[in-house]
């Protein structure tokens, strides 16, 4: 619009004109001879030509001059024309710096070639201005907490390991702007498993996780109790992790141009790059509107070549977030290698809306090439139009873990100071399964992993899919169990059958099993620990502490989901409880945790007081 304006003043200059020198060009007819010329207009060469022939009389005259209100006419005229003119200049070059403001050219580059020789480069892509943030368009998976089993009809729990730390950082993301988060986008199982805990590590990779446990007073109901089940992974020395073939897919559509999305984006990257070493590679593929490569599989070491393929990328257009995938992955075979970590890193708000869309066939796709040992792991970017259902779906899919970059801090944590683990697998297919004794347990219920819940016969299916454990990281479940005599969540059904008799002689609460597989098989082994008295403290206060804090983190996860089973639980009760389990806090991770409850506080006094007043 800007650009049109000069030809519109043009256009009217024109129009105006016109008529005015027809009239002085009429009028000077009568008065002068056809070839006469008009001296007031500058720049007009004169005309050369033979004179037709003359009377003496008629060569002696001078020639007629031009009236005084022709001259007149004809400047005011001129006068007219170069102020208009002017005038749709300047208005042009005021539309070209608009034009500029919005996108800013960038200055080009060159290199230096072989023998002497000084390339230019294209300059990269300037970047729009940002498009308001986005609202009300976040996408989350649905999940009903889950309840009570009956250990006389259900005795067993089995479900996929989960390492995400996603909906804690968009939590945190909420509660800094003083909202609170919505219900679907709070995975309890996230929340507790944000934090590293201070297991016993196993001491061999040949048996890759330990299994601790602890059965305590539950905070928030008397008379029923807690069981704590945590794993410890084994952690490989940064000196000896395998090479990785790393490819950064990132999106650069037109969503991506905000503050927190694709400018984090680039910086988070960059602080990856630092963990790497000659023995890695990475390859860039971004998409928008379409999908390129821009960066080839390029030896980490040259991080000044990386990083000016990152710097120089803008966001703009739609998102052909399924073509990228596609460029990604096919990247990622050519750089192949069998004793290296092949994996994906996807870079996203998750709003896929052009080329392949449909959830299914996206995740369909993602498992096939699971299947050829590259796996994907998933970073989210922004709120407002966050796909968090399909980053889910995709990091599940590809054996990797999702995680939410909202700030740069949370960038380090999982890219710098959680490298490894982000990127270096112990094992794949991950699962849990546990199984109740009745004789001293009525009721349990699993507090979190919805989302990965598993079929009872789906433990023993090395064809089922399950959860991926990074190197060192520690995973936690926590379970709610009613004891026999104690407060049921459920009365016994009247025409139920009488429960089996349970095992002579045995005191132990549950027996737990784990299957996994190590990253380059497709057969599963199983670790195996039972729970026993041996395992139980009498009071709150006599919990190990880890044991402490996971049950403060449980609590705040399920207030924030609804509170259904927390009873007068609230948020001052969860920071006098995490305060006291806060322990060695290196990163000042739990302090912030307590911080964020008092926030979620507030911004539940702050709905109260906005919310309409009951009819």
């Amino acid at each position: 619009m800007l650009r049109t304006r000069p030809l519109v003043a043009a256009a009217l200059v024109a129009a105006l004109s016109l008529p005015a020198a027809w009239t002085i060009l009429r009028e000077r007819a009568a008065t002068a001879p056809p070839d006469a010329q008009d001296p007031s207009v500058p720049g007009q060469a004169p005309r050369i030509e033979a004179a037709p022939p003359a009377t003496e009389a008629a060569q002696a005259a001078p020639p007629p001059a031009p009236s005084p209100s022709d001259l007149s006419a004809a400047r005011d005229l001129e006068i007219v024309r170069r102020l208009a003119l002017a005038e749709a200049e300047s208005t042009r070059r005021r539309g070209d710096q608009a034009m500029a403001l919005l996108h800013p050219p960038a200055p080009s580059r060159t290199r230096a070639l072989s023998g002497g020789v000084v390339a230019t480069l294209a300059a990269p892509t300037p970047e729009p201005m940002p498009l308001p943030e986005p609202t009300g368009r976040d996408r989350f998976p649905e999940a009903q907490p889950s309840g009570f089993q009956a250990v006389a009809q259900a005795p067993v729990s089995t479900f996929s390991i989960d390492v995400d730390t996603a909906s804690y950082a968009f939590m945190r993301a909420s509660l800094n702007r003083n909202v609170l988060p919505p219900p679907n986008a709070v995975r309890t199982e996230e929340l507790i498993n944000y934090f590293p805990y201070a297991y016993p590590a196993p001491t061999s990779p040949e048996e890759p996780f330990r299994i601790t446990t602890a059965v305590f007073p539950s905070p928030w109901a008397e008379g029923r109790k807690l069981v704590q089940v945590g794993i410890k992974g084994y952690a490989v020395a940064p000196e000896t992790r395998p090479p990785a073939n790393l490819v950064f897919l990132i999106d650069t559509s037109g969503s991506m141009a905000g503050p927190n999305r694709l400018p984090l984006v680039k910086q988070a990257l960059g602080l990856l790059l630092t963990t790497l070493d000659a023995r890695d590679r990475v390859a860039i593929v971004t998409y928008a509107g379409e999908a390129g490569t821009v960066l080839p599989p390029t030896p980490a070491s040259e991080r000044q070549k990386i990083l000016g393929a990152i710097e120089g990328l803008g966001a703009r257009g739609g998102t052909a977030g399924g073509e990228g995938l596609r460029q990604a992955y096919a990247l990622a075979e050519q750089g192949f290698e069998a004793k290296a970590v092949n994996r994906v890193v996807l870079a996203t708000d998750g709003d896929f809306n052009l080329g392949i869309t449909d959830p299914d066939e996206l995740k369909g796709f993602v498992a096939r090439k699971r299947g050829t040992g590259i796996f994907l792991s998933v970073l989210g970017f922004g709120m407002g139009n966050h796909n968090d259902a399909l980053m889910q779906a995709l990091a599940q899919n590809g054996n990797g873990a999702a995680a939410y970059i909202d700030t740069l801090n949370e960038a380090r944590k999982v890219l710098v100071e959680e490298a490894t683990s982000t990127l270096v697998p112990i094992a794949k297919d991950v699962k849990i399964q546990v199984e109740f004794n009745p004789a001293t347990i009525a009721e349990y219920r699993l507090i979190g992993y919805e989302t990965r819940a598993l079929r009872r016969d789906d433990f023993t299916n090395d064809k089922v899919d399950a959860g991926e454990v990074g190197s060192g990281q520690t995973v936690t479940a926590l379970y709610e169990v009613v004891p026999v005599g104690g407060p049921r969540a459920m009365p016994d059904l009247r025409y139920a059958a009488k429960p089996a008799a349970p095992v002579a002689g045995s005191s132990d609460y549950a027996h737990v099993a784990i299957r996994y597989k190590r990253p380059d098989a497709e057969t599963s082994r199983l670790i195996e620990a039972a729970i026993d008295p041996g395992h139980e403290v009498k009071t709150l206060t006599e919990a190990p502490q880890e044991a402490r804090f996971a049950a403060a983190v449980a609590a705040f996860g399920e207030i924030l989901r609804g509170a259904t089973h927390t009873g007068a639980f609230r948020y001052p009760d969860i920071v006098r409880l995490a305060t006291g389990a806060r322990g060695d806090d290196p990163f000042g991770y739990r302090a912030e945790f307590v911080g964020l409850v008092r926030a979620a506080e507030t911004a539940a006094e702050t709905a109260a007081a906005l919310a309409p007043a009951p009819r």
